[in-house]
């Protein structure tokens, strides 16, 4: 599930593991030790719950690779992250081919050279990702530092992607008279005390920014007229600040509202009839997971290399179809597809794919200059301690 980062990727509180216990990983029995020889096995290093068995099992079987290809799961994308850092000037035998990042991390995997650059002319499905209300190309050309560049390298394959959404308790709001529409409802009197946001600055000021109109990556809050006066009211409304257990106290009723990750909050919605999403209409923060080459990653001895197969498996339409539905967060691919290619749980769900409209005006949360950094953990700190 995604992650809310706070200001700077190596932040170990950062967690995305799911909020519902007690189920236990489809994909434990797949977990293996990474020290194995790659001319015989094709590895992959992921999120737990992140690819679904059937999924897996579909692609080993399509590409006869029953007993060399493995997974190798995590809890935490900060533990994957971790892995990039251990495996850095390692040998190639002792890293995988392809490692699941979240696209917060990505840039500084790119500029402390954790990974190497992709060859999209190895990706026989690249065009998919043209179209559509998400710029999925430009989104992984990035410069030596991880910065955005039209002209950069492709560094990272898009995976699954899911946005920051609103969950809220329908027999709280029925009682109330309205319904949750945008991040502007989160200030209303009515709220005060009831409601849980992520324990993260860009997150928190960015959907405040986004209340006034702003952007997620504004890079002078200074200049933000009344920014300060909006948070301190929205302080007022929070009863806690979690990133992992934002949804504990909505199930239990101690809050009636919770900002969070789609893919968090639809999972939860497959249990608890009494809990529905929004995802705002003027617009959210968007979360991806990427797959990324290790640089150290060992040379490919297939035509195309299984590291490229694996990816354009993801991305073919059915596939993304399916994995969409599966997991709970959407495919690229979908995003360039028309209504009537959707599968009927997809277009039934606007948690899940957002209309087109909300879409272009969402925003990943995209790297910042250090100066703009410190100006999101002093106006947090302020925020926090008044």
């Amino acid at each position: 599930m995604p992650q809310f980062p706070a200001i700077h990727p190596s932040i170990s509180q950062i967690s995305r593991r799911s909020v519902l216990l007690g189920i236990a990983a489809t994909l434990a029995q797949l977990t293996v030790a990474c020290n194995r020889s790659h001319a015989e096995a094709f590895e992959l290093e992921v999120l737990t719950k992140s690819v679904p068995a059937a999924f897996w099992a579909k692609f080993r079987q399509e590409k006869s690779l029953q007993r060399t290809a493995r997974l190798a799961t995590h809890e935490q994308l900060t533990d994957l992250f971790a892995l990039l850092q251990k495996w850095h000037g390692r040998s190639a035998s002792k890293v995988a081919d392809l490692v699941m990042l979240g696209d917060y991390w990505l840039a500084k995997a790119i500029e402390w050279k954790f990974i190497q650059p992709l060859d999209p002319a190895q990706l026989q499905e690249w065009e998919r990702l043209s179209a559509g209300s998400i710029a999925w190309q430009e989104f992984v050309k990035r410069d030596n530092r991880g910065f955005l560049d039209p002209q950069g390298q492709v560094w990272a394959a898009p995976y699954r992607w899911g946005t920051t959404a609103i969950a809220y308790r329908k027999d709280k709001f029925t009682e109330l008279g309205w319904a949750l529409q945008d991040w502007s409802d989160l200030w209303k009197p009515e709220l005060r005390g009831r409601i849980s946001l992520p324990d993260s600055p860009r997150q928190v000021i960015g959907l405040t920014l986004k209340k006034l109109d702003r952007s997620y990556n504004e890079t002078d809050l200074s200049q933000i007229a009344n920014l300060e006066t909006e948070l301190a009211t929205l302080h007022q409304q929070v009863k806690l600040y979690s990133s992992n257990a934002y949804l504990q106290p909505l199930i239990l009723k101690d809050t009636w509202v919770a900002v969070g990750s789609s893919a968090d909050i639809l999972n939860l919605m497959q249990y608890d009839r009494d809990i529905t999403a929004v995802v705002p209409k003027s617009g959210t923060s968007l979360w991806a997971e990427l797959w990324v080459r290790p640089a150290s990653a060992p040379s490919p001895n297939t035509t195309p290399p299984l590291w490229a197969q694996w990816i354009d498996f993801c991305w073919k339409q059915g596939n993304a179809s399916q994995l969409s539905v599966l997991s709970r967060a959407a495919s690229p691919i979908l995003t360039g597809l028309s209504v009537s290619q959707l599968p009927d749980p997809v277009q039934g769900n606007p948690v899940l794919l957002p209309d087109a409209p909300i879409l272009e005006k969402s925003e990943f949360l995209n790297p910042l200059p250090d100066e703009a950094i410190e100006q999101y953990r002093q106006t947090w700190l302020n925020m926090r301690n008044a």
